[in-house]
């Protein structure tokens, strides 16, 4: 197999980097260094270049936690990044050459977070074949469900029922830059009751992500009788919409605010793509499932998709010689 060269990346890759994710296969804009880098102090970053010759033909997301490494823990998903005009076996000697730097900086173990397949613009599942040869362990498998867009899909009786209360209520939707109210009435006060827990954007965060992605972040408030009820901020790529955050407030059963706001998405704002992405429905690592919520998300006809996790020591390198015959 031929031989490639692999280079941490800096702050000098910033233009090369941005180039070759606006073209690779397997690519959304949550690669791009302005989206990575907002948490930028967060994380240890060890994002990998891989060169052939002259020409990048790889990239690889990712964060250094001691002697590991992971496909970075600051993204939804990651993993390796590739053009489109890479073959299996170059996928492979990329994979090796990548284990065998990391070996040779005392990186003991690399934790592959893959990008599901619906985010990608044409096959790219090469790396999933190396995974299995180099006897990497699958740690974690997240089930997302998804409604392709493309095919009939079914909306249930109590699904269609929870829409029309919505617009009994004359509930109204609207496009807006306004994080703040969403964040701080909504998302933030529901997410400290329910789960303990904060968004993982601050709202400061977001305004300046969607001041650099306007395009790839659009957010929709949901008023009843002029006061803010529900809302969601959706990430969108070339081929999915997935909300990101999404939540309500103490009424949103009473007055249909989600159902309505999602049906409004689904069948009119985002009609054009090829995927409606509702995210998990989990817990504990994907062990344990809310049956609560996936019955919501599949009674608007979402099927199931999985992300898988893998583990990998970086001495398997050498599971990769003598694969060719």
């Amino acid at each position: 197999m031929k031989n490639y060269t692999v280079r941490q990346y800096s702050s000098e890759d910033f233009e090369l980097w941005n180039a070759f994710i606006s073209t690779a296969k397997n690519a959304t804009f949550l690669f791009h260094r302005d989206f990575m880098e907002y948490h930028a102090d967060r994380f240890e970053d060890f994002s990998l270049l891989v060169f052939e010759g002259e020409n990048l033909v790889a990239l690889l997301p990712a964060n250094r936690v001691g002697h590991t490494i992971f496909s970075h823990q600051g993204l939804t998903y990651g993993g390796f990044v590739f053009d489109e005009k890479i073959k299996l076996v170059q996928v492979i000697a990329v994979f090796q050459s990548v284990l065998l730097f990391l070996n040779k900086q005392h990186i003991q173990t690399f934790q592959l977070k893959l990008i599901p397949s619906i985010y990608n613009k044409s096959f790219a599942e090469e790396i999933e074949y190396a995974l299995f040869l180099v006897q990497a362990k699958l740690t974690r498998r997240d089930c997302l469900s998804v409604i392709d867009l493309s095919k009939p899909y079914f909306i249930s009786k109590t699904r269609r029922e929870a829409i029309r209360r919505g617009e009994k209520n004359q509930l109204v939707i609207k496009e807006e830059l306004n994080f703040e109210l969403f964040w701080n009435e909504i998302l933030i006060p529901n997410l400290d009751k329910k789960h303990h827990a904060k968004p993982v954007h601050t709202v400061e965060e977001i305004i300046n992500l969607q001041q650099k992605f306007p395009k790839n972040i659009r957010h929709f408030n949901v008023y009843h009788e002029e006061r803010i009820v529900a809302g969601t901020t959706v990430f969108i790529t070339d081929r999915v919409a997935h909300p990101q955050y999404i939540s309500g407030n103490a009424q949103k059963n009473e007055l249909g605010s989600l159902d309505f706001l999602y049906n409004h998405l689904i069948s009119e704002v985002f009609k054009d793509k090829q995927y409606f992405d509702f995210g998990i429905s989990h817990e504990d690592n994907g062990r344990k499932i809310n049956e609560g919520l996936l019955f919501w998300k599949e009674s608007f006809g979402a099927k199931t998709t999985v992300q898988d996790f893998y583990e990998v020591e970086t001495i398997n390198y050498t599971l990769l010689d003598t694969i060719l015959i």
